[in-house]
């Protein structure tokens, strides 16, 4: 399944991959794809392994086997500040924001990993209320604006996947609806993004596909332009 529903050229390719936090088995051979340039959602409900697999991606889960291909380059087996410089940029739900630095440090911290990363000036015009609280604490700011903060950090690195974990929750409407102008332009500049996020609706209106997670393994792939006629389907998986 993994190639067969790719559009366009794969770029992050999952097989069969297992992973465990101590003796808690989790992920049970998860396998999909992603072409790049594209958006993909990971759904399904709370606890069926969606941020364990972006986090085994990444190489921060304790234990895992099976096969994560990204641009031709295995990363099962390799430390997770390796993942990163190859172009590989994660959100985490609770955003990882550095209490004792200010809006500015926390943007410069990471590094660039490749070209063609945003410069601050950049990410300040995409979110201008970071420009404005520049001088603040990161954990002062409100809670869109810690998630403006986190996937600024992202754009500067110059990742080329973005893996971003519930980047809408619980933020005001008008955030939320920022958040999407953004990734639609990210997309638009050719980034690939791999999105695990609760409220489907935003998602149906940024994804080209879903796979749908359960019990820590894909059970289906829906296409964004079959959503309509698979609502009573999604509604069973999610409950929504």
């Amino acid at each position: 399944m993994p190639d067969a529903t790719v559009t366009g050229q794969r770029l992050l390719g999952v097989e069969e991959l297992h992973a465990w936090y101590g003796e808690s088995h989790i992920l049970h051979g998860m396998s999909f794809a992603v072409g790049r340039g594209e958006v993909v959602t990971l759904l399904g409900r709370n606890g069926a392994g969606k941020t364990t697999t972006l986090r085994a991606i990444m190489g921060i889960v304790p234990q895992r086997q099976g096969s994560v291909v990204f641009g031709g380059t295995q990363l099962v087996g390799l430390a997770s500040n390796r993942i990163a410089r190859l172009g590989i940029a994660y959100c985490p739900e609770e955003r990882g924001i550095f209490a004792s630095l200010d809006v500015e440090e926390n943007l410069l911290l990471p590094p660039v990993v490749m070209p063609g990363g945003m410069t601050v000036d950049e990410i300040y015009t995409i979110f201008p209320n970071l420009r404005e609280r520049r001088r603040s604490q990161g954990t002062k700011l409100s809670g869109g604006e810690q998630q403006m903060l986190a996937i600024g950090r992202m754009l500067r690195t110059g990742a080329t996947l973005l893996l971003l974990d519930e980047p809408t929750e619980g933020l005001a409407p008008v955030i939320v609806q920022q958040i999407g102008g953004l990734i639609r332009r990210l997309k638009q500049k050719g980034l690939t993004i791999l999105l695990v996020e609760q409220n489907f609706h935003f998602a149906a209106t940024l994804a080209d596909r879903h796979y749908v997670v359960e019990h820590g393994r894909v059970i289906d792939m829906i296409r964004n332009e079959d959503v309509a006629r698979n609502t009573d389907k999604l509604h069973d998986y999610l409950g929504v």
